[in-house]
């Protein structure tokens, strides 16, 4: 009996119990946890929906329409990890014999180039740190993790994972050595400048013990004082002192530090290359959305259409 035989037997059979093929899914895919909590939320998604909608036996149209139900309450951007992880758990299904590959050349969503957040200018930054109240701990730390994110462009999981012993030297020059997205090591560093060294340890100086294994940032709070802090916590801190320098907009956050130390890096002189590097982008077509951006704002055609018409006065 053919493969595709067996699968059109086992369909009926299997169509009601596919929730029961979930948990060896998630013992077969090689991910990441973020990853595979990712699929999980997907796929309970999906499965929710065909038992919301009495559906038994999903086919094609099926995934098509769950995709159209997803658009009205989600980003493109999750519904592409959504569809992603459906796709992917058919495609393992047909694999195992067990259920047509329905998902097969379903179209995702398009999902526009460009950044979702904006970039701070060298200004509206220098009045983010001003704007920090440095006279305790609590401030120091603040200061110290929101001029970390501005100059270097962590990333918040970044700074979450780093500790004590990742602040080092390298050549003549004081670097904290990270762990990149997607990385399981710390073989990758950012150069700290002097004058986020000097608010990195004013703020260390307030802790009572540095071990080398101790993370660089910890809670200054009651309930989990010493622990480490969480991407959540950053975020907050993030938005916080954006928030208290009048800059209140959902698109600005915290990612909105590293689109601004790629760009203020470009147009202070540094190089494509270099940008890439400093983000630590796989890609250099990601790192040239950067200088799109910056091209179009350099572009003034509409001050010189505007002066043409109103010239004429």
């Amino acid at each position: 009996m053919t493969q595709e035989l067996i699968l059109q037997d086992n369909r009926a059979v299997v169509a009601g119990n596919l929730n029961n093929w979930l948990d060896r899914f998630f013992m077969f895919i090689d991910v990441k946890a973020k990853s595979a909590d990712t699929y999980k939320k997907a796929t309970k998604q999906f499965m929710k929906y065909l038992a919301e909608n009495g559906i038994t036996e999903p086919t094609r149209d099926t995934i098509i329409s769950w995709r159209e139900y997803l658009r009205a309450e989600h980003k493109p951007t999750t519904i592409q990890l959504y569809l992603t992880a459906v796709k992917l758990f058919f495609s393992w299904l047909e694999q195992e014999g067990v259920y047509k590959n329905i998902a097969n050349k379903v179209k995702g969503i398009r999902i526009e180039k460009g950044h979702k957040k904006d970039y701070l200018t060298s200004k509206q930054s220098k009045e983010v740190l001003d704007d920090i109240d440095t006279t305790t701990a609590k401030g120091k730390r603040d200061f110290a993790i929101v001029a970390l994110l501005l100059t270097t462009g962590l990333r918040t999981i970044e700074v979450v994972r780093a500790d004590v012993a990742d602040l080092r030297t390298v050549a003549d020059s004081t670097v904290l050595f990270i762990q990149g997205k997607g990385k399981d090591e710390k073989n990758d560093y950012v150069k700290v400048a002097p004058q986020v060294e000097k608010a990195l340890r004013e703020y260390l100086k307030t802790r009572d013990s540095l071990n080398d294994n101790e993370p660089l940032f910890t809670s200054t709070s009651n309930e989990n004082k010493g622990e480490r802090l969480t991407t959540r916590t950053i975020s907050k801190i993030a938005k916080t002192s954006l928030v208290n320098a009048g800059l209140n907009s959902d698109r600005l956050t915290a990612h909105s530090f590293r689109h601004t130390a790629g760009t203020l890096a470009l147009l202070n002189g540094a190089e494509l290359t270099q940008v890439k590097e400093l983000l630590r982008h796989e890609q250099i077509q990601t790192t040239l959305i950067y200088t799109h951006n910056i091209d179009r704002a350099k572009n003034n055609s509409e001050a010189l259409v505007a002066n043409a018409i109103f010239s004429m006065e």
